[in-house]
């Protein structure tokens, strides 16, 4: 397979520098048609977004339940290409990150501020225990739910298949040679602008997280010359890596990831309010489970209120929008795992570890708001990324942790970007599991442009907008891939049916032939049973 670039890589390049271009010379223009296109996608197809993404969770849950639960990404008896905490925290840090670290205390304390829906006032013990609910939803199961199908969905035609890794082939099942023509390659160039759009958005977010954790830190100013100023340092860090093999890039990095978050989280667990967090922690978990439902299609049609729009269908776009990378990426190291232990390992470990990242984070944010006077909610209200930071100030060693927490969103953005060009880099060269260092080096450099297009354009207004905007289409190809994957997972079972039945007719009817020779066989004197001592000596004579 070659894995020079064709016209996938082209056309995309080529809507992505005009996006960047008409941005960067007109970025009033930009954030006014994409406000109108954001109105257009909320106001007529909201309802849409949130029925999908329910309709995506059960599907993986029904998947992995399921008889096809025990087949393998793989041949049948390959083994893991990575160990469990190698996997799991890849998985990790690319689907979440930086997301994680940026809403951790600002979700919470924005909700508290601003109670979801209007149910109760703000600034309450109500609110506080809302707020800690939606949290939870948003970052709990239906967000996993959209990365696994695509990661399923990839990884089956990829490892059980053979086929390239390409967003296309998950459709082969339904559409047949079409997805080598045309009608592909607009699959392939929507993942491929889909994904560019997604991870800016997080690029975004981290280096206002990380502008905003320096000007607590070094009291550096907050706007966009120095947002720009960071992107373009953080850029640096993480395009360097994308010269490094998979094994020793983005696996390193994770792991430092993942032991570092595990530190801060057990620092501010133990000397946090641990009593408040644990309670916190098993309060939201049961109203998440309690109310999943009516949080998972609620719209206000009767009030015009547009709280939903804002936040879970914000982040359920979101969520889709990252699908091509995070689920392309999280195919690429899943080699030799069942589908039962991929969707425990992509819907299961993730969620419960944000859970107790925002009862951690979160919860200490509460305490410290609702009994220590911490006004940490005036921060938040004031500027959203520097809740965290705000924090850390009420632990001790706060001249440390805070250091460590722009090193651990720094990390998590290098992760998240430098996995976002080896996905693209497979996209745009025929579905290659190596693309080249080069390609992916360019796909780099894309994402900072748009990223920083959208840091002028708008901020994080911007961010969340082109996220809705650009999921749109590619949630409804998601349907489809969702069809084309239980087609083939039935087809194959239907496989193992009939060469099971085949066998198995073989095997009997090779049992009737021995025995019906073994019926007709002539008499062997030497199995005579011997009755009497002449008979003995007959038989020897």
């Amino acid at each position: 397979m070659t894995n020079r670039p064709g016209a996938v890589f082209y056309i995309s390049l080529l809507i992505l520098i005009g996006f960047v271009a008409v941005g960067a010379l007109h970025p009033d223009q930009l954030a006014s048609v994409a406000s109108e296109a954001l109105g257009f996608t909320t106001d007529h197809f909201g309802w849409l977004y949130l029925f999908v993404t329910t309709g995506f969770l059960l599907f993986c849950i029904g998947v992995g339940l399921s008889d096809y639960g025990h087949i393998r990404l793989g041949a049948d008896g390959e083994s893991p290409e990575f160990p469990y905490p190698a996997w799991l925290g890849m998985i990790f840090s690319a689907g979440m990150g930086v997301g994680l670290v940026f809403w951790g205390v600002a979700e919470p304390m924005t909700h508290y501020n601003e109670p979801p829906l209007g149910l109760t006032p703000p600034q309450t013990p109500e609110a506080a225990s809302l707020g800690m609910r939606y949290s939870l939803f948003h970052w709990g199961f239906h967000q996993w739910a959209n990365f696994a199908l695509v990661g399923l969905a990839i990884a089956y035609v990829r490892f059980r298949r053979q086929r390239p890794g390409l967003i296309s082939e998950a459709f082969r099942a339904t559409l047949g040679k079409r997805v080598d023509g045309a009608f592909g390659h607009g699959i392939n160039i929507l993942a491929v602008v889909s994904t560019v759009f997604g991870v800016a958005t997080t690029l975004g977010l981290g280096i206002i997280q990380i502008n905003s954790g320096l000007g607590s830190v070094a009291d550096i100013g907050f706007g966009s010359t120095q947002q720009l100023a960071i992107l373009a340092g953080v850029a640096l860090i993480f395009l360097l890596c994308s010269l490094m093999p998979l094994e020793s890039g983005v696996r390193y990095v994770s792991d430092a990831n993942m032991l570092l978050a595990a530190a801060l989280l057990l620092f501010v667990f133990v000397l946090g309010p641990t009593d408040f967090i644990t309670a916190a922690m098993t309060n939201a978990i049961g109203e998440y489970f309690s109310n999943m439902i009516g949080m998972s299609l609620v719209m206000t049609p009767y009030t015009g209120e547009d709280w939903v729009e804002r936040w879970t269908i914000f982040y359920w776009a979101w969520g889709l929008s990252w699908a091509p990378f995070v689920g392309s990426f999280i195919a690429r190291i899943s080699r030799g795992r069942t589908i039962r232990e991929f969707i425990l390992g992509v819907i299961g470990m993730p969620v419960l570890l944000s859970m107790v990242w925002f009862a951690t984070f979160g919860g200490s944010a509460l305490f410290f708001e609702l009994f220590e006077d911490a006004d940490i909610a005036a921060s938040v209200s004031q500027e959203i990324s520097s809740g965290l930071f705000h924090m850390l100030e009420f632990l001790p060693f706060s001249g440390v942790t805070g250091p460590l927490v722009l090193l651990l969103i720094i990390l998590f953005v290098i992760t998240s970007a430098n996995s976002a060009t080896f996905v693209l880099g497979m996209f745009t060269s025929h579905g290659t599991i190596s693309p080249k260092p080069l390609m992916r080096v360019l796909w780099g450099v894309v994402q900072v442009m748009v990223a920083g297009v959208l840091l002028l354009s708008g901020g994080l207004e911007a961010l969340q907008t082109i996220s809705i905007v650009a999921a749109l289409p590619f949630m409804i190809l998601m349907i489809f891939m969702a069809a084309s994957l239980l087609k083939s997972l039935r087809e194959e079972k239907r496989q193992a049916e009939f060469h099971e039945a085949l066998q198995r007719s073989r095997m009997e009817r090779m049992l009737e032939e021995y025995e019906d020779a073994k019926a007709n066989a002539a008499p062997d004197p030497w199995s005579a049973p011997i009755e009497q001592p002449k008979d003995y000596v007959d038989h020897t004579l």
